[in-house]
């Protein structure tokens, strides 16, 4: 089983660590020289703000609604994404970081664990050492742990940040709900391909016939769909 931890708007909640401030109110963070919005707290994108949004478009929506702005500050970023990669590292003995504010965590050999609670254990211990919440994926492979991780974030009232796809039923739900262009490892110029030959859902895509797609996407896009069928390679 493979998991994925995902920081929940990253850049924003570490602002939010040193500056309690800006609990509860609308915040976006800016890129380098202040170009455009690369994090925005779950308030800002209620308001509809985009991400990569550029900020000379969205400055005086932003005055008008409220929306607090903070310039980028990597350097905390870093320190930030450091302490929660340390202390996952506790819970699982393969980490693979995947970016700044990402996971892969290797549960092999955890199969009589409860990986909820052992989820819920993680989440707990990060939000009270360092301040970031975030939520976890469960699945069969690195893209239905994915796709399970965009469950957890989207309903986190029903999910408390935690998601597991452990049955065919739940898999093959999750697939129908995930749109393609959402499908972690889909570009924009293959979302574009599939949908030209109607094929709207990750579900759709993982039971396209595997001559298709590695013609149409090579094995790179044919490895993909085995992860979505849930037989990683």
């Amino acid at each position: 089983m493979y998991g994925i931890l995902d920081c929940n708007n990253f850049y924003a909640s570490c602002e939010r660590v040193f500056n309690p401030a800006l609990n509860n109110t609308p915040l976006i963070v800016l890129s380098n020289n202040d170009g455009c919005a690369v994090a925005r707290s779950n308030e800002a994108k209620a308001l509809g703000i985009k991400m990569g949004e550029p900020y000379f478009k969205i400055k005086k929506f932003c005055e008008d609604n409220g929306v607090k702005v903070m310039s980028s500050n990597y350097a905390l970023y870093g320190d930030m994404s450091s302490r929660v990669m340390n202390i996952v590292s506790r819970y699982c003995d393969s980490v693979e970081i995947y970016s700044i504010d990402e996971a892969f965590l290797h549960f092999r050999g955890y199969e009589y664990y409860d990986l909820e609670k052992h989820a819920k254990k993680i989440m707990d211990y990060v939000l009270r050492a360092t301040g970031i919440p975030v939520s976890i994926g469960f699945g069969p492979s690195k893209a239905l742990a994915k796709a399970a991780n965009r469950v957890a974030k989207k309903f986190p009232e029903r999910t408390k940040g935690i998601y597991i796809i452990d049955t065919e039923e739940k898999r093959k739900k999750v697939l129908k709900w995930i749109k393609v262009p959402d499908v972690w490892g889909i570009g924009s110029r293959y979302a574009a391909m599939l949908e030209r030959h109607s094929v709207r859902t990750a579900f759709e895509f993982a039971n396209l016939p595997d001559d298709f797609v590695r013609d149409k996407m090579t094995v790179v896009g044919l490895r993909l769909k085995h992860d979505l069928m849930g037989k990683p390679s």
